[in-house]
């Protein structure tokens, strides 16, 4: 059974705008931090291929933010380009600079896993417009996943410099992991009407994927356990002010532009 729109309760559909807008806000700030790697990455085929992930991320939250326009009739591209960072709701994971090559993959790796999980459970949601995102999206989640686990293997397997940066990006990155499967308010109640994922199933699956992966596949060492989220999305790193500022600086000064 699915749920349209018009039977959410008005308590749902703030909920639910507060989800799309995270999920979408993840995406955005994520795509544009790989975007950073175009015409700088290693080798050619992988500057291809990361421009086409950060891509294919960016679709991703605007199907988000289309589904928010059909619940409250906002305009994605004005949430994407003129919010602040205090309007901002994204996983501070996603809004560290780039770092270095093994840093972006295995961040994307470690996303990528959660998305893919994510999406997939998200195809049986009760709220059929999100079940049919979910089903979009998922086939090119989980070609983002194989790509960027086997980039984590070869990194870590591979000399000793770049294990030694693999294993310093997992250091860096794995404190902000758990805030991914950080519940945000009013999502117990849309998880309880089959609308949402349950995010404790999903980090079960994810932590059974992603921890062998990186210790017995890899070889790398967990910096600790993984903790549970200690701020919420509303608090975020000094990194997020200034990539807004550079990601939102042609629309800002054309705002009233209605041709491009």
């Amino acid at each position: 059974m699915t749920a349209p729109a018009a039977l959410l309760t008005p308590a749902q559909t703030q909920a639910l705008i507060r989800k799309l807008t995270a999920l979408a806000d993840d995406e955005i700030i994520l795509a544009h931090r790989d975007g950073e790697w175009t015409g700088h990455a290693p080798i050619l085929e992988e500057d291809i291929a990361l421009a086409n992930i950060a891509q294919d991320e960016l679709g991703h939250a605007g199907m988000y933010l289309e589904l928010r326009r059909t619940l409250d009739g906002s305009d994605p591209d004005r949430l994407a380009f003129f919010r602040g960072a205090d309007g901002y709701t994204n996983v501070r994971l996603v809004e560290l600079p780039k770092g270095d090559w093994a840093l972006t993959m295995l961040r994307q790796f470690l996303f990528d896993a959660y998305e893919a999980l994510w999406l997939s459970a998200a195809q049986k949601s009760s709220y059929a417009p999100l079940a049919e995102v979910a089903a979009k999206a998922v086939r090119e989640e989980k070609f983002h996943l194989q790509h960027t686990a086997l980039w984590v293997e070869r990194l870590a397997l591979g000399t000793d410099e770049s294990r030694r940066r693999t294993q310093n990006a997992l250091d860096e990155l794995w404190p902000h992991v758990a805030q991914l499967f950080a519940p945000l308010p009013g999502e117990a109640d849309l998880v309880a009407a089959g609308m949402l994922p349950e995010l404790e199933k999903v980090r079960a699956s994810w932590e059974s994927f992603v921890l062998p992966h990186l210790t017995e596949k890899c070889g790398l060492t967990l910096p600790m356990a993984l903790a549970e989220a200690s701020e919420g999305r509303d608090v975020h790193t000094e990194h997020l002010a200034p990539l807004l500022a550079e990601m939102q600086s042609v629309a800002r000064q054309h705002a009233n532009a209605e041709v491009w």
